[in-house]
């Protein structure tokens, strides 16, 4: 068994910080990126695969014992328990390495060879839901997955990990690790139950209220106050929302807009209450700030496993994907992650560890197993949705409308 220490540092300065770094690229840099991707043709689409489609990518492939895996830093153990475990299993061997530190400049790497159906010298990879992994299906970079290969998956994942707007029918993605965009609150400051997002609009808690600086998060936001489901919201919608927002900037209820550095401001109280990813509540474990889902809605994104087009190896990356999803074989990689698992019943497989550990082993794993940010409950999981899939025009016009609010214009 191996638990996470040192979990808080690795989410505030390191990791966390370069995996939600994906949600930027409504940024301008960024969003010109994704603009110019889409003049590459591809074969893709969301919901355009059929079987014969998959038939064809898969006849004739055989496994040949190696997968080469990219991922995030802090994601896999030190020791790579889970892919020693994984090789023991089936004889697999998997070369593994951190080497995506930023979800822009990853892209930048790929399109290219991928666009000319090219190696890039990876069988699997790790990209957060947004519009670089929806551009990566959309452009054909991506095998269409086998699903008669994914038994594990389609026994194991939470309903809620499967069939989302992003990439309906899992047809190029499944989950594997996901985290919530919430509320965070300090209890020493906010003496009332925080429940609702219109909290985060109320003048008593004027130059207090921390909101998110990326704009689609700060979007989903805006739409959840006014009563508007994101991912089937429309311009005007966005509009709506947008006035909501000013309206709370311009009446000075914000104190900052904030990247990553919101989670010192409301330890400290230079804010009270704020948007907030659930991993960086769990790794602060305080007593103090609390983490809620409000009542209108929270955002649930997703690190998902893909496989490019051009790949090696892609049997054995699939059958990686769904070794993964074996409920023993999830809970030990959630006791060294410390985020949702898209496989519920892994916490049953916790709650055993935790059983049966001694020390500080024991309390962490108690805390883990019984955490609602890392398992959270049916309800909170009702009011999550994702992020609005937008086509290459309406990331333009989405962008015009969300991007000025954080910048004060």
């Amino acid at each position: 068994m191996t638990t996470r220490r040192g979990a808080a540092a690795a989410t505030l300065g390191g990791p966390m910080t370069s995996r939600r770094d994906a949600l930027r690229l409504f940024g301008a840099s960024a969003a010109g990126l994704a603009l110019a991707a889409c003049s590459i043709p591809g074969q893709g689409g969301r919901g355009n695969v059929t079987q014969a489609t998959i038939n064809a990518y898969w006849k004739g492939k055989e496994s040949k014992g190696h997968v080469n895996w990219a991922n995030w830093p802090g994601y896999m153990q030190d020791d790579r328990a889970t892919i020693k475990a994984f090789t023991k299993a089936t004889g697999i061997q998997v070369t593994y390495k951190e080497v995506i530190q930023e979800a822009s400049e990853w892209f930048g790497k790929i399109q290219a060879p991928l666009a000319a159906n090219q190696s890039i010298g990876f069988d699997l990879m790790v990209v957060t839901t947004g519009i670089q992994a929806t551009k990566c299906i959309e452009l054909g970079y991506l095998a269409p997955l086998d699903h008669s290969r994914l038994q594990r998956f389609e026994k194991y994942a939470g309903a809620h990990f499967k069939n989302q707007s992003y990439d309906p029918g899992n047809a190029f993605t499944i989950p594997y690790e996901s985290g919530v965009t919430g509320i965070a609150y300090n209890t020493k400051y906010v003496k009332e139950p925080i429940t609702s997002i219109a909290q985060l609009f109320d003048p008593k808690y004027k130059g207090k209220v921390g909101m998110m600086g990326d704009s689609q998060e700060l979007g989903n936001f805006g739409m959840f106050a006014i009563g508007v489901d994101p991912q089937k919201s429309t311009p005007k919608d966005w509009e709506a929302a947008a006035h909501k927002l000013r309206e709370q900037r311009e009446a000075g209820i914000v104190r900052k807009y904030y990247e990553q550095n919101y989670i010192d401001a409301v330890t400290k109280g230079d804010t009270w209450l704020t948007m907030a990813w659930s991993g960086d509540v769990y790794s602060l474990a305080s007593d103090d700030v609390k983490f809620v889902v409000p009542k209108e809605g929270g955002t649930l994104w997703t690190d998902l496993m893909m496989i490019p087009k051009t790949a090696s190896n892609p049997v054995d990356a699939l059958t990686l994907m769904d070794w993964l999803y074996d409920p023993r074989q999830n809970a030990t990689l959630t006791e060294f992650i410390n985020y949702i698992p898209p496989v519920p019943s892994a916490q049953k497989y916790v709650q055993a560890d935790a059983n049966t550990a001694t020390g500080d082993d024991k309390a962490d794993l108690e805390r883990l197993s019984t955490s609602p940010l890392v398992f959270p409950s049916e309800a909170d999981l009702a009011k999550l949705r994702t992020y609005r899939v937008l086509t290459q025009q309406e990331e333009t016009q989405y962008q015009k409308i969300f991007l000025p609010i954080a910048q004060g214009s």
